[in-house]
């Protein structure tokens, strides 16, 4: 069985070699076949350098470097689209995931599950702007999705290949794959991993991401439910809109009849049929939108990034 690493890198110049040392070392111990994918995600330090270093000295080490920063989401979905393995495992580049948890990810999948997730249950963050949100966002992705997991936001996880290759990914959808996994058959499943505190470089994280993970979680929800029956949300949407105008319009007659005050120097129907109508529009707008955009990278099968530069490929990669 051949294994795929792959490790997103923005500016991690400080932290690479450990990384290479420590994967190697531990995935040599274990003898195991592998091939570690640096996917150097637009990155202005030395890290691609670095990286090049690594690889003229093994061939197992095998880079992809973009022209631009496109996201964790884009490096992720370039690097496992450039895997030969039959497993493939994402990591992150800060030396905070434990590469000696990997074995057990792939004793875990070898019980028949397709997808084992890390869970960082002695997290070594902050609590007020990393842990606390990540524990609030794992519960509404758990309730939303019914793939009940501690930990969504852990890179660390363990793929089969076959699974991977009908998910799509753009936006920040990287942390939702085993939701939208689950969706096409695939078993879950979650054990404990090591994390370390960062040593070196900076997070890339703030607590900005929290926004976009919750928008992309309404995109999941609509794709995972309401995908292939649109007219189900959209008709539920529209009941909704008929009963609160019909009570609007009761009260407004009530006012008129049983208060004495003018329909017209009352503003109450108007006002809510314009506030309701605007929010019906506008949240039918989004989701139409995000599923033109997924039918536009599936149908096209256009990625969501561009390679500047390979090393150690072959040419068929």
């Amino acid at each position: 069985m051949l294994l795929s690493i792959v490790v997103p890198i923005f500016n991690e110049a400080q932290n690479i070699t450990g990384l290479y040392q420590e994967v190697v070392s531990c995935l040599g111990e274990e003898a195991f076949d592998f091939e570690l994918i640096l996917v150097d995600d637009g990155s202005r330090d030395d890290s691609f350098a670095i990286m090049t270093g690594l690889a003229e000295k093994d061939p197992r080490c095998k880079l992809i470097q973009f022209r631009r920063n496109f996201g964790q989401t884009a490096a992720m979905a370039a690097g496992f689209a450039a895997s030969s393995g039959d497993v493939i495992v994402p990591m992150d580049g800060d030396l905070q995931n434990n590469p000696a948890d990997i074995p057990k990810l792939l004793a875990k999948l070898d019980e028949g599950y397709d997808v084992v997730s890390g869970w960082r249950k002695s997290r070594k963050d902050t609590f007020l702007t990393r842990k606390l949100p990540s524990v609030l966002a794992n519960l509404l992705i758990s309730r939303m999705t019914d793939v009940s997991l501690h930990d969504y936001g852990c890179t660390l996880k363990a793929y089969r290949k076959e699974v991977l290759d009908q998910v799509q990914l753009y936006g920040e959808l990287h942390r939702f794959v085993p939701a939208l996994a689950f969706q096409s058959g695939a078993r879950v499943a979650e054990i404990p991993v090591d994390h370390r505190p960062r040593t070196a470089g900076e997070s890339k994280y703030g607590i900005d991401r929290v926004l976009r993970v919750v928008l992309d979680l309404i995109t999941v929800k609509f794709l995972l439910k309401y995908s292939t029956r649109p007219l189900q949300l959209f008709g539920k949407w529209a009941f909704g809109s008929f009963a609160l105008s019909f009570l609007a319009f009761l009260m407004t007659i009530y006012m008129k009849f049983g208060e004495g005050l003018s329909m017209n120097r009352n503003p109450l129907l108007i006002l809510s049929a314009f506030l309701l109508f605007s929010g019906v529009q506008f949240i039918a707008l989004g989701l139409l939108g995000e599923l033109v955009t997924r039918t536009y990278h599936e149908v096209q099968n256009k990625p969501i990034y561009t390679i500047n530069k390979t090393i150690n490929f072959d040419e068929q990669s």
